[in-house]
C-alpha cells in the first residue's frame, strides 16, 4: 500500500466499520479486512477499478462521493475515509458533512499544495507547478478544490469538527512524518492526514502520531 494507506489504516480500531471513499483498487479495503479484522467496504466513481475489485472478491460499489453519500443512513460507520480524493470532489464541505454524518469519525488524507515547491516552482515561473504529486496539467487535472494544510485546518474549525490526529508525509513513503508546528508542516509535508470526530472542536497546535 501506498504509505498514506499505512498509516490511515493505523488509525482505524480493528473489528470496527469502515467506508472507503474514493477505494480506488481496494488495497486498503483488503489490508484491513485481512490483518485488522475490520467489516470493510468501498464506494469508487471508476468503474474499471470498482470491476477489479469486486473480482478480488472485495465488497466495493459504483458511486460518487458527491451524490451518493447521502443514502447512507446515520451512523452507518465506524470510521468514513477518503483517501487522495477531497480536491477532486466538487463539494468538498458537503462530503465532509455526510462522512461525519454516517460514521463517527472522518479518515481524510489530500495532497498539500502549501508545499515549498509548489510555491517556489509558481514564485519562478509564473505557471502552474507540476510535480510527483500534482503531476496533471491543469487543463486536464480533475484536482478542482485543491488546499493546503492550514486550509483544511481553519474548515475544520469552521465546522466545528474535532481534529484528534493529523500529521503531514513525504511523498517518497520511508520518511518520517512531520511533528512539529502547523507551518513547518503545511511548508514541508507533501500530503496530510487527519483523523476528524464531529463532537465540538478544538484548535491543534502541534502534530500527533497515528498510533
Amino acid at each position: 500500500m501506498r504509505l498514506d494507506q499505512r498509516l490511515i489504516a493505523e488509525m482505524i480500531e480493528p473489528g470496527t466499520r469502515v467506508l472507503d471513499v474514493g477505494s480506488g483498487d481496494g488495497a486498503l479495503i483488503d489490508h484491513l479486512f485481512r490483518l485488522r479484522g475490520c467489516d470493510a467496504r468501498g464506494i469508487e466513481i471508476d468503474m474499471r477499478e470498482v470491476t477489479r475489485s469486486v473480482a478480488h472478491g472485495l465488497p466495493v460499489v459504483h458511486g460518487d462521493a458527491d451524490h451518493d453519500l447521502a443514502h447512507y443512513p446515520d451512523d452507518a460507520f465506524d470510521y468514513v475515509v477518503l483517501q487522495r480524493t477531497l480536491q477532486a470532489v466538487e463539494r468538498p464541505r458537503e462530503v465532509l458533512r455526510q462522512m461525519l454524518r454516517i460514521g463517527r469519525h472522518a479518515i481524510v488524507s489530500f495532497p498539500n499544495f502549501g508545499h515549498w515547491q509548489l510555491r517556489l516552482k509558481l514564485l519562478l515561473s509564473g505557471r502552474m507547478p507540476m510535480t510527483a504529486v500534482w503531476h496533471t496539467q491543469w487543463y486536464e487535472t480533475p484536482n478542482i478544490h485543491p488546499c493546503t494544510i492550514r486550509d483544511f485546518i481553519a474548515l475544520c474549525e469552521e465546522e466545528g469538527y474535532c481534529v484528534q490526529q493529523w500529521m503531514a508525509v513525504d511523498e517518497d513513503g520511508e520518511r518520517a512524518p512531520w511533528r512539529r508546528s502547523i507551518r513547518l508542516a503545511n511548508l514541508f509535508g507533501e500530503q496530510a492526514l487527519f483523523l476528524l470526530r464531529r463532537e465540538g472542536g478544538q484548535r491543534v497546535e502541534s502534530c500527533s502520531p497515528a498510533s
